[in-house]
């Protein structure tokens, strides 16, 4: 078994296998492909599986600033997992293997955005959001619980686009030019749309 594979949640394995990208996998380690691709290809899929286990939590609290409910954020980071694993023969050519995954989420979930699927009315619940940080938040101290509130409600006012840019730049590591080319608009804009949002946090926070 692929490094990682066990320890991956269930349903989205079930999801690549529906999928048939799982079955190629197995062909490959059967002997389809001569040895040294097959290696590559499997450790290739490991580093993508371990680092999307790593994500996983971060992803899911971060589609939820976008999709509204945890239920759609753990549908779109299914769905944005089968898209990776499928095109996991592209990754020598990722220089940032995080913002792509992050990338390929966003993409998702806008998806889901525009589908009349996703505009179904789901109560949103505080609970289902957490801090944005990549550091475990000790939830038990009350003070930090505020905190965590206060940024909560503060990135849930800003304008959409704002949202969106801040939490590409802040969760995702993507650069300027990579938002820029995902939103297609200008660079400017998104630099704009940044320090827009930085703006209002500050406000908020401070």
């Amino acid at each position: 078994m692929v490094g990682g594979f066990s320890s991956f949640p269930v349903e989205y394995m079930a999801k690549a296998v529906e999928s048939g990208s799982i079955r190629a996998a197995a062909d490959a380690r059967a002997g389809n492909a001569n040895a040294g691709d097959a290696n590559g290809a499997l450790a290739t899929a490991d580093v993508l599986v371990r680092t999307f286990n790593d994500l996983r939590d971060e992803l899911i609290s971060t589609l939820v600033y976008v999709l509204g409910n945890k239920d759609d954020a753990q549908d779109a980071a299914q769905e944005a997992f089968v898209k990776c694993w499928g095109a996991r023969a592209q990754l020598g050519q990722v220089l940032n293997l995080r913002a792509w995954i992050f990338r390929v989420c966003f993409n998702t979930a806008k998806d889901m955005q525009r589908s009349a699927w996703s505009r179904k009315s789901r109560p949103l619940g505080g609970e289902e959001f957490t801090m944005l940080t990549r550091e475990p938040a000790p939830a038990q101290v009350l003070e930090h619980k505020e905190s965590i509130d206060r940024v909560r409600q503060a990135i849930l006012g800003l304008r959409d686009e704002e949202k969106e840019v801040f939490l590409l730049r802040q969760n995702g590591d993507l650069t300027y030019e990579q938002i820029a080319e995902m939103r297609r608009c200008p660079v400017g804009t998104i630099k704009t749309q940044m320090r827009t949002a930085l703006e209002k946090l500050r406000k908020v926070l401070n």
